[in-house]
């Protein structure tokens, strides 16, 4: 693991960077939780820092863009929405052979499988970090992207099609073998794209566990993580994906995502969907097309990450045979599809 960040390279230039001797020694530790880019916690003397870089191996076109992350979290800095400050970018991978960055370590909690013992206890709680996390939301959506520099961080114009046809290369990519159910779902999203009302700067993987929250208060959120994703392009594709990761009582427990929201107490995907459209004023009409592309979407991920990790570049984490996985989610896009389009 040392490998990956290199501390007798990268202990110098944090010491420059942060003018802090002590960041000459540090160690690390990889994240759990991080199934793309690797993130890592950097310790020493000094305190704490995070450390943000793809993964090793061959990497699809496009994906894992270091630059794009630091950016846009500087961008956002002075807006409502939480981010972690940056304190060193390397682009060039001349450091560690690869672009990444650095940025603060927020204090708080991140709420994956279970609930910390006596966080957030009862239903009230559970409704207010819900409400929590759809407001944010909401504030990222409604940061003008032009006004804080990111006016060509993407383009806006046929973003559903170009997204459909960019995960629809990546799986053609990525597969080991064809999935019938994946096929089905992404002819049938291909033939139903909507038209864009709104474009906004979108996170592309907002969910629970991407957001840091407070160690004392879950109705605050301090620090939306991981913008690998982000984008300029139709926030309803973020809706649509954080209703995919949002899992209800009964349902499936996936293998790659959190399901802490299965428990009870917490507030349906309805709830979510009509606090939004309640704090944007969005019409959510169609909708169902954008949570169907989030199972698209995230099937294709699931099967990146299987074929990374069969090849040994996810600093030695496994997941299992995720083939189940990648039909289950991709049926369960179609009864989406099926159910309300």
């Amino acid at each position: 693991m040392r490998d990956l960040v290199s501390p007798d390279r990268l202990g110098p230039r944090l010491a420059g960077e942060l003018g802090d001797e002590r960041w000459r020694e540090f160690e690390a530790t990889l994240i759990a939780g991080g199934k793309s880019n690797l993130t890592f916690l950097l310790q020493s003397r000094a305190g704490s820092v995070v450390l943000r870089r793809p993964p090793t191996g061959e990497r699809l076109p496009s994906a894992h863009d270091m630059g794009r992350e630091a950016r846009v979290q500087r961008a956002l800095a002075p807006t409502p929405v939480p981010v972690p400050g940056i304190l060193l970018e390397e682009r060039t991978g001349d450091l560690l052979g690869v672009p990444f960055y650095v940025m603060e370590k927020v204090g708080g909690r991140i709420v994956r499988d279970e609930l910390p013992a006596g966080y957030a206890p009862g239903p009230a709680d559970r409704l207010a970090m819900a409400d929590a996390l759809v407001d944010v939301l909401a504030d990222i959506h409604r940061v003008e992207p032009e006004a804080v520099g990111l006016g060509d961080y993407g383009r806006p114009a046929g973003f559903m099609a170009r997204q459909l046809r960019r995960w629809r290369g990546q799986w053609d990519a990525s597969k080991t073998h064809d999935v019938a159910e994946l096929d089905e779902l992404g002819a049938r999203l291909t033939g139903a794209v909507p038209a864009t009302r709104r474009s906004t700067i979108v996170h592309g993987d907002y969910r629970l566990d991407n957001c840091m929250l407070d160690e004392a208060r879950p109705a605050t959120i301090r620090a939306v993580l991981d913008w690998e994703l982000s984008t300029l392009g139709d926030p309803l594709a973020d809706l649509g994906m954080l209703l995919f990761y949002w899992r209800e009582p009964g349902e499936p427990r996936p293998l790659l995502t959190p399901a802490v929201t299965r428990g009870p107490g917490f507030p349906g995907r309805a709830h979510l969907a009509e606090r939004y459209a309640r704090r944007t004023g969005a019409d959510l009409a169609g909708l169902a097309f954008y949570e169907a592309f989030a199972h698209f979407k995230f099937a294709v991920i699931a099967q990146g990450v299987a074929a990374r990790a069969a090849a040994g570049a996810m600093a030695g984490q496994t997941f299992g045979d995720l083939d189940d996985e990648v039909r289950r989610i991709a049926a369960e896009g179609l009864t989406v599809i099926d159910r309300r389009g």
